[in-house]
This record gives structure tokens, sequence and C-alpha cells, in this order.
């Protein structure tokens, strides 16, 4: 099953004319305003829905808007509340806008804007504030989302999905413009800026680089998330940053109190070597029909998935059990349990794995997931479960909660795959069981990341947190949450503590914290100085990201805890962070004429992603008791001609010339590309080749196979073997030589496997390793040094 939307022409009347962005960055947090222009350019008032992404660390504090010269300030209410004061509103004839986060999915919102008069404008603002997050090469990464898949609904799900019924029209034809402006500040210094859009030239605002200032190229195209990575020139050191708390608050509760922000991105020592039987792998595939998708790729989702799976196994460890899961509207999983890594046991999944399509369906992950956890885990290996989706989901609060209730007995790695992954179903997943989330665009290799996080479940993380607070006299300082409980390497860390009390030692003014962790039996800490005396702010970003940290951690034990669901509503209503119990509504109440006939209910589209069925705005259940709806002859010729249209597209899509993968895809694992290729493409083919090649032990065989990549003939490879040498250890030797010579750029994609073949090299007995090191760069014409090998 497929998920639809209303496929539109250009031509539809969309009141939204632009989108201004403005973002301020200062260390590893964003604070946003979003700015929604509308115009009304028809002869009836309108009521436009906008159904856009947010990433799902995003806090939402503020709504406000401007119609008619008026400014109108939201207020957070009860989502119920809201939405009956937003209804009352327009049966009343007065303007009103709604903003509500989707109930199953925490990164989608819907803003309303109702009663737009004829010839009548508005401006809606948006503030929220998001915590950052680095990237391999300690880029802070900040992204505004563009792209919105249709979440898929579950059989016999009594939730529905907001997006299912999104109007999309072609690619380069949305009605409405996107800017945006970014201001950065490092105490540290700021070193570049680097974005795949057109960016204009960066211009520092200060002499010693600690702000500086960036734009979107004017004519940009809101067809892909905007990205912008910025690199500052100590992102490692620790920070400590503390905000008054806001005026007129309750002394004592999160928002009267100060709030402490910690920043902890540390640089931990090298890795102790990997131990050679650790672990259960369980990969989980999404096989839907999305996955097919290759809208900015040369290759669809699920064939980089497929070679992404091939790297995976292949750098497995000798001794562990894994299995691999594909899941669609159903699923089915190569073995009915967990089998122990061997020779035979991998090579009969890389022989499945070809076979692997995208056509299972919808996108059910809840049952595969109740599936694996009834299964046993293996005594000695813990488990690590590995979940490649491209997020589209309608139950996510249901799967998160399933993966918490387990989160004790595994870890969770989880890779959004392609714009528009749903960020609240990967990070609430991996988050719910102490993982990792990766994001993979279009253009991103998804084996870097997938390789990276399976080091992190070869590894141990940081963990055993203690704190030692240094305070003046009168305050102490309290946790917001449960604070960390475990920080892979490469990743941050963001804590938040209120400070309570009044400070009764006059003269001082400076606090710090030791903060003490473990990482390999080895103790580590570092220590942080902050000062006590600090300026108020409207905007108050700390305490919103300490509220909307403290929500995660409520909204994922609310749905059996009504204690805690209680206080979720509670620390949103007086924090004014939307959270999924809560919405904010603005109400003109200057003006106002009861309504004589129904509004023209228009929704702002987003652009085509796949074909799409039509559907229709819903009615809301208290105007529609007012008056009946009744669509025109011409909206429904309209609906007519976007069905026609979206069946020419599925008709071009599922032709015979289509460009899809199959079992004869030059691409397919282990078959080098064309001679028409570039040379990166065959270069790329011939490491896959190679490493499908690998045994499961590490080594490789001397064959044809090896000697075609080698480009040398097998018969001359043999003659210039060394005196006492096996023919498989000479083959190994030659493999990883090949490996440092011509795949360098990807050696985070295969050293962990190349350690597995070092490690069977070694324990080899009556091995000369050096002379064949030294052979081996005379046969090939490489210069590779001992050193690479450990020696």
């Amino acid at each position: 099953m497929v998920a639809y939307g209303l496929l539109t022409g250009s031509q539809d009347p969309v009141a939204l004319r632009s989108i201004s962005v403005d973002v301020v960055v200062q260390g590893f947090v964003a604070d946003v305003v979003s700015e929604l222009r509308y115009q009304n350019e028809e002869e009836n008032p309108v009521e436009v829905k906008f159904v856009f992404p947010m990433a799902e660390e995003a806090a939402v504090y503020a709504f406000e808007g401007l119609i008619g010269g008026t400014r109108i300030e939201a207020q957070i209410r009860k989502k119920e509340k809201a939405q009956e004061e937003y209804e009352d509103a327009l049966i009343e004839g007065r303007e009103a806008f709604l903003l509500e986060r989707e109930e199953n999915a925490s990164d989608v919102f819907t803003c309303v804007l109702g009663n737009l008069p004829s010839d009548g404008e508005a401006t809606l603002k948006l503030h929220y504030v998001q915590a950052l997050a680095p990237e391999p090469d300690g880029a802070i990464r900040f992204v505004l989302p563009a792209v919105l898949n249709p979440r898929y609904v579950p059989h016999c799900s009594e939730n529905k999905s907001v997006t299912t019924c999104i109007p999309r029209v072609p690619e380069g034809q949305l009605p409405y413009t996107l800017s945006l402006s970014a201001t950065m500040k490092s105490s540290y210094g700021i070193n570049r800026i680097e974005s795949k859009c057109t960016l204009d030239p960066l211009r520092y605002i200060t002499e010693d680089h600690t702000a500086a200032q960036v734009s979107l190229a004017e004519g940009h195209k809101f067809n892909q998330d905007v990205e912008l990575l910025i690199y500052y020139n100590d992102v490692h050191k620790p920070s400590a940053l503390v905000e008054a708390g806001k005026p007129g608050a309750d002394p004592g509760s999160l928002m009267g109190d100060p709030v402490l922000l910690l920043t902890l991105y540390p640089s931990l020592p090298a890795p102790k070597p990997i131990p050679n039987d650790a672990g259960e792998f369980i990969f989980l595939l999404d096989r839907s029909g999305s996955m097919d998708c290759n809208t900015y790729s040369p290759r669809s989702r699920i064939q980089s998935a497929k070679e992404t799976l091939l790297l995976l196994l292949k750098s497995l460890p000798l001794g562990c059990y894994f299995n691999i899961y594909g899941f669609g509207t159903d699923y089915e999983s190569f073995y009915p349990q967990s089998v122990e890594y061997s020779q035979q046991t991998m090579s009969e999944s890389l022989e499945r794995l070809k076979k692997v399509k995208a056509n299972l369906g919808g996108t059910e992950i809840l049952k595969p997931l109740k599936t694996i956890y009834k299964l046993p885990c293996q005594e000695g290996h813990p488990r690590q479960l590995f979940v490649f989706t491209d997020g589209e989901v309608g139950n996510t609060e249901q799967v998160i909660a399933e993966v918490s209730r387990h989160r004790s007995s595994h870890r969770c790695f989880t890779f959004g795959i392609g714009q528009g992954a749903s960020t609240s179903l990967i990070n609430g997943m991996a988050r719910a069981a102490g993982g990792s989330a990766e994001f993979i665009t279009e253009k991103e290799r998804m084996q870097t990341k997938a390789l990276q996080s399976l080091k992190k479940a070869l590894q141990p993380a940081v963990t055993g947190f203690s704190w030692n607070w240094d305070l003046p006299a009168g305050l102490e300082a309290v946790l917001v949450g449960s604070g960390p409980q475990v920080i892979f390497p490469g990743h941050r860390c963001l804590i938040y503590a209120q400070i309570h009390g009044q400070n009764q030692s006059s003269g001082s003014t400076e606090g710090s914290v030791v903060l003490q962790y473990t990482f390999q039996d080895e103790t580590l800490e570092e220590t942080m100085k902050f000062s006590l005396q600090v300026q108020e702010s409207d905007r108050l970003p700390i305490h919103r990201l300490a509220a909307h940290a403290l929500l995660q951690e409520l909204e994922g034990a609310a749905e059996k805890d009504e204690e805690k669901k209680c206080l979720a509503l509670e620390t949103s209503l007086s924090s004014g962070v939307v959270c999924a119990q809560t919405a904010f509504v603005g109400v003109n109440i200057e003006r106002g004429i009861p309504i004589q006939e129904p509004l023209l209910q228009r929704e702002v589209p987003l652009e085509w992603c796949y074909p799409s069925k039509p559907r229709l705005f819903a009615k809301r259940t208290k105007r529609a008791a007012i008056a009946t709806v009744k669509l025109e002859s011409m909206e429904l010729e309209a609906i007519k001609m976007c069905v026609k249209e979206r069946d020419c597209v599925l008709q071009t899509v599922n032709s015979p010339t289509s460009e899809h993968y199959s079992e004869d895809d030059p691409h397919a694992i282990g078959f080098p590309s064309s001679d028409s290729e570039s040379v990166p493409k065959k270069a790329e083919s011939l490491l896959l080749t190679l490493i499908s090649l690998q045994n499961a032990n590490g080594s490789w065989l001397l064959n044809c196979g090896l000697a075609s990549i080698l480009g040398l003939a097998e018969a001359d490879i043999m003659s210039k073997t060394p005196a006492q040498v096996a023919p498989n250890v000479w083959a190994t030797v030659l493999a990883i030589l090949w490996l440092h010579s011509h795949a360098k750029e990807q050696s985070n994609e295969w050293e962990l496997l190349e350690m597995k073949a070092l490690r069977w090299l070694w324990a080899t007995e009556g091995l000369q390793l050096a002379e064949c090191i030294k052979a081996g760069n005379v046969l090939l014409g490489t210069s590779v040094s001992l050193q690479d090998f450990g020696l």
C-alpha cells in the first residue's frame, strides 16, 4: 500500500506567497524565526492549511500574527480547547490561526489561517529553538526541512495521517519563495560555513571571527532541505551557559529559576582493539515501495541499503550472531532466529540479499519489532538492532514505546534514508534504546554512516556520569530530567540543570561543575566554570530546550502513565513549548461578521515526490453542522485531471524503459560497472566487488575474480608468490594493498573488514608479513607502508 496525496497544477490559487527564515546559531543551539506571508487574491474569504516538516529536536515556543495591521499573539492551550476557540472564531467571522503538532509524529506541524478576507494580507511568525548535532568531521549541522513524505498508516490503525492529503506540484513549480539568513556565534571562532545549497559569500561581523553571517543565494528553489555545516575552531571544548528565569514566573519552577546548559562533545582516547566475538546483530530493512525511489541519486534507496548491508555483513566479527529482516505491509526474515556468523551463513545471506527488492508494500515496522523482541537474546552476545527506513509511518509513538519497553536488552541504531524521513521516528527509536541516529540525504553515502554506527556497536560508549557542583551558599543544581545515560564517540551531549534557591554569598558570582564519566574502564573528567550574573532574555532558548528535553522524556513514558501525561501537559503550558497535547491559537477579536457561507479551503502544496491519490480537505465538524460544503463542477474536473496526470506518471514510472534495479543491473552487489561510467564510479564498483570476495574470517582467495580487480593474470600473481607463503595469505596482502592504493577515500567503509583481515594475517603461523608486503608493493606498483599493516 502507498500513501497518496493530491497532485495539482501550479495554477491553483495559493495564498502563501513567501517564507522568510532568520537563524541565530550559538554553539550547538539554533534560535529560529520563520515568517510566513499570505495574500488572498480570490473573491471570497479563504482558509489556508500548511503542513510542513520540522526537526524532531525543535521546540516551538511562540506563534504570532499580523493581520490587517493588528498584531495578535497566539496563546498555548490544551489542543481540544485551542481547536474549539479557532472554530468559534471562524463561525463568528473573525480571522484566526492555529498551530498544532501531529499527534503521532513530533516532526510534522499544521498551520491553519482562517477567514482571510479577499485582498487581505497576513504574516504569521513561528519561533522555535533547536539543539544541533555534529557531523563525523566535527561540523555542526543545521537543517531547515523542505521535503515531507506522506506517512504510511498501518492496517487496522485508528490513527490518521495529516500528510496523506497534502497537494503536490511538479518539480520547480512551488508557488511560494524561500529566503534564509543565518548568524553564527562562537567564542572559539568560526572557521567556515558549507552547504549543498548556493550561498552568498560568508561575511564576518567581528574581527576575531567569533560572529559571522550568511544567506541563501537569491532564486533558491525550496525543493530540498536547506543544510548549513558550521565549522568552529575548537568544537570539542566543553562549555557552560546560564540563562535567567522568566520574569514573573514562580520561583522554584522550571521557567522561574535560572537554567544551566552544559555542552559536552568529548575528544576520546583511541579505542582498544575490538573483541573477536561480540554481539548479536539484527538488521531491519525497509522494503516498502517508497524505498525504490531514486529522486536525487543514480541508485535507488533499496540498492544503496543492500550495498550497505554487504559492507556490514563483511565487517562482522567471527563468532557473533546475526539476522536480516525485511518489512513492508508484512515482513520476512532470512532465518527463524539469529544464526552464528560463519562462511556458510555469510555466503547464504549475500545470495539472498541480491534478490531483495522494495516489494513488500507499506511501512509497518511494529510487527517485526515485536517478533524480534519475543526471541531470546544470545547469552554473552549483547543485542544490537540496526533499522534502515525512509521513515514514513503513522504510528511513531507506538513504535518508540515498543523499543523503549525493551531498552534494557538491546541498543538500537537507526538510519533515516532520503529527505523527508521522519525525524521523530528515527531519533525516537535510537534515544529510546541508547543507540544513535543518522540521516542520509540522497547525495550522501549510506555506507559511511552505517559503518560508523557498527563501530559504535562494537565499542563501548561513554557511561557512568557523575556531577560535583561548586555553587555559592544557598544555591543547588538539579538536573532537568534523568540526564545523559550514554554518549557514543563522535556525539555531543547537552545537559540541563535548574538552579534553585537564593545566593547567600554576596561576593560570589561564579559556579563550576566537575563532570566525570567512564570510557573503556578509564575515568575521565571535564571541569566547566560559569557566571551566575546572567542577562534576561525574552526568548529564553535554554529554558525552552530544557522543557523540550523533559517533554520528550515524559511523552516517551506517557502512553501508560497518566501521571506523566499530566506532568507533560503542565510542562508544555507553563513553558510555552508545544507537545502532542497542546496547540497555539490566535484570534482577531477586533472585528467579525457571522459566517454566511463556507470558506474556500486551500492547502499549500509541497513538491511532488511520487504519484499520489487525491483526497479532499477534511471538513471541520463544527462548521460542517452550520453549512455543507459542496464541490463546484470545476473542482470536480480539476480532480479528474489530477487523477489522469497521476496515471500518466504511474504509466511512465512502470514502463519497461524506466531505470529500475534488476538482478542484471551492473550496479548490483559484486558486479563492476560498465566502461562508459566515470572513473570514480568504476572504482566504487570494484571496491564493492573486492569486498564481496572476502571470506568471513577476513581472508581472500587467490582466484580469477581477485586477479581481475588487481588488473593482472592469475598465473602472473601465482608466479610472484613469496616462498613458503600460502596463496590465501598472498591474496589477502594484495587485497589490502589495493584498498590502500585505490580506495583510500572510502577507508572509513572498509577499515573494519581490513582489521578482520589483519587479525587473520597476524594469527597465521610462519607468516613472513613484511616480506609479503614488500613483494606485493613491487607487483602492484604501490607504496603502502608496513605501519598500515600494524608493523
